[in-house]
C-alpha cells in the first residue's frame, strides 16, 4: 500500500468527514441495529470503508448520501448474517433496549420513531432520509440507485402503515 498516493485522503480530511457525518451515519445505524453497540460497530465499519475508498466525492452532499447508502448495505448485511447464524430473536431482544435510551423530548416523538424503527426495511431508509435528512425523493432514488417513482411509492405506502399504526385513516 503506497501511502503517498494522492487519492487517500489525510487524516485532517477523514476528521473533518467523520465530525459532519457521524451523528446521521449513527441515527441510521441505529435506526437498523437497535442497540448501541452494533450501531456503533456498524458506524466504526462505514467510515472504516470511507478511509480505503479512493473514490472522490462531487459535493458534501453526495458524500453524505454515499455514506448513508454504506450504512444501509452494511447494517443489512449484518442482520442478514445474525439471523442466518440462528439469532432470529435479536430484533425482539434489543426492542427495549432502542425505547429507553432514545433521548427525545416527547414521548410523541418517542412512539413515531419507534412505529418507524417497525417498518419493513424497504420502507425505514426512505423515511428516515426523507424525513429526518431532509432528502427529496428524486436524492434518496439516486442515493438507493432505485427509480424515483419507486420511492415515491414507497413512500406512500410507509405513511399509509405508520397511519395505520398511529390509529388514523388512511386517505
Amino acid at each position: 500500500m503506497e501511502m503517498g498516493n494522492s487519492s487517500w485522503r489525510t487524516s485532517e480530511e477523514i476528521a473533518e468527514i467523520y465530525s459532519a457525518h457521524i451523528d446521521a451515519v449513527y441515527r441510521l445505524c441505529y435506526a437498523y441495529m437497535k442497540n448501541t453497540f452494533d450501531a456503533e460497530d456498524a458506524a466504526q465499519d462505514t467510515f472504516i470503508k470511507l478511509f480505503t475508498e479512493k473514490k472522490r466525492f462531487e459535493s458534501t452532499a453526495h458524500e453524505r448520501a454515499w455514506l448513508l447508502r454504506v450504512a444501509t448495505n452494511l447494517c443489512k448485511n449484518k442482520l442478514k448474517s445474525k439471523y442466518r447464524y440462528g439469532n432470529q430473536q435479536y430484533i425482539e431482544d434489543v426492542a427495549d433496549t432502542h425505547m429507553q435510551s432514545l433521548n427525545s423530548a416527547s414521548d410523541d416523538s418517542t412512539e413515531l420513531f419507534g412505529m418507524i424503527l417497525s417498518l419493513p426495511d424497504k420502507y425505514k431508509t426512505i423515511v428516515y432520509m426523507y424525513y429526518y435528512e431532509g432528502y427529496s425523493t428524486k436524492e434518496i432514488a439516486k442515493a438507493l440507485k432505485r427509480p424515483p417513482s419507486t420511492i415515491r411509492n414507497q413512500l406512500r405506502d410507509a405513511r399509509i402503515l405508520l397511519k395505520n399504526y398511529l390509529g388514523g385513516d388512511s386517505d
